[in-house]
């Protein structure tokens, strides 16, 4: 879409991100550059000022969302994207189903950990980062969680009759997003963060379109290359939990081994284990998405 395109068909953009938001509530080595994140001072708070962009050039929707697994087990870690971003069937969500309807409080437990941790990718301009000043007037992608994604629906999708809707991605009647972090029991918090009132992002149409011109790709994090495939997949699970013969008898082999391990109280369970991930902003840190996960889970069994 050429940058006339796009502030032509801004309201028509709306709507139909309007529908996407509907369908979707219903990578190793060095630090890449292409990325922006907060960082807190020496209190443990954080504060930003950024602004979403709309879907880059050739794209329809202004994020990506995705889902991975990252846990680790006595064949090592498993840190691989999971199928059901795209809609397919994953082999840990096929063990986690079967761990989940046991009827087992333990497995219950250890299926949480291995539970999917869900993503969302979107192109930002940082209009303000006191910790990082040079970053100001940048374009990034940026990666964060459903706590943020809440706040984007709200604000587009409002509950109340008297709030007005705003596509905060719009470059002409979006809205900049004042990012508040507290650091709350080891986690980041983003309850106080809130979009300011709807403004164009800048004066003129040159500059926007200089903005739109460097967004990044968001479909590239769900391509079909960013998959691996059910069987390798499978293999890697089976190495990482310890699985040597068939996904069921070794599955149902190691809840047994664990049960009787478990009357010696000196013994503790490998898979149970915390993994000793960083803390990734709001990723993967929100439960009612796993709840719900769980929840489908089991009715599906």
């Amino acid at each position: 879409m050429s940058f006339a395109d796009l502030k032509r068909k801004s309201q028509n953009s709306f709507e139909f991100l309007q529908k996407e938001l509907e369908k979707t509530v219903s990578t190793g080595g060095g630090a890449d550059e292409r990325f922006w994140k907060p960082e807190l001072d020496a209190s443990g708070n954080g504060y930003a000022v950024i602004r979403f962009l709309p879907a880059p050039k050739g794209e329809s929707v202004p994020w990506a969302k995705l889902y991975s697994h990252a846990f680790q087990g006595p064949g090592g870690w498993y840190i691989e994207n999971s199928l059901t971003t795209t809609g397919g069937k994953d082999p840990v969500g096929e063990v986690n189903r079967k761990l989940w309807n046991s009827g087992s409080d333990a497995d219950k437990e250890e299926a949480r950990k291995q539970k999917r941790k869900l993503a969302y990718y979107s192109n930002i301009y940082v209009v303000k980062d006191p910790k990082n000043p040079e970053n100001n007037g940048k374009v990034f992608l940026y990666k964060y969680g459903k706590k943020i994604f809440d706040k984007i629906q709200a604000a587009m999708q409002p509950e109340f009759q008297d709030e007005t809707p705003v596509n905060v991605f719009d470059l002409w009647e979006g809205a900049n997003f004042k990012l508040k972090i507290k650091t709350v029991a080891g986690y980041w918090n983003y309850d106080s963060s809130e979009f300011d009132s709807p403004t164009a992002l800048a004066a003129n149409d040159d500059l926007l379109e200089e903005i739109y011109n460097k967004e990044y790709s968001l479909e590239a994090f769900t391509a079909p290359d960013q998959f691996k495939s059910y069987e390798e997949l499978e293999q890697r699970l089976n190495l990482v939990l310890g699985i040597a013969q068939t996904p069921a008898n070794a599955r149902a082999a190691t809840v047994a081994n664990r049960m009787n391990e478990e009357e010696d109280e000196d013994f503790v369970a490998p898979l149970r284990r915390e993994p000793s991930l960083p803390v990734m902003s709001s990723v993967g840190s929100d439960d009612d998405d796993a709840l719900s996960y769980f929840a489908r889970l089991a009715e599906e069994d």
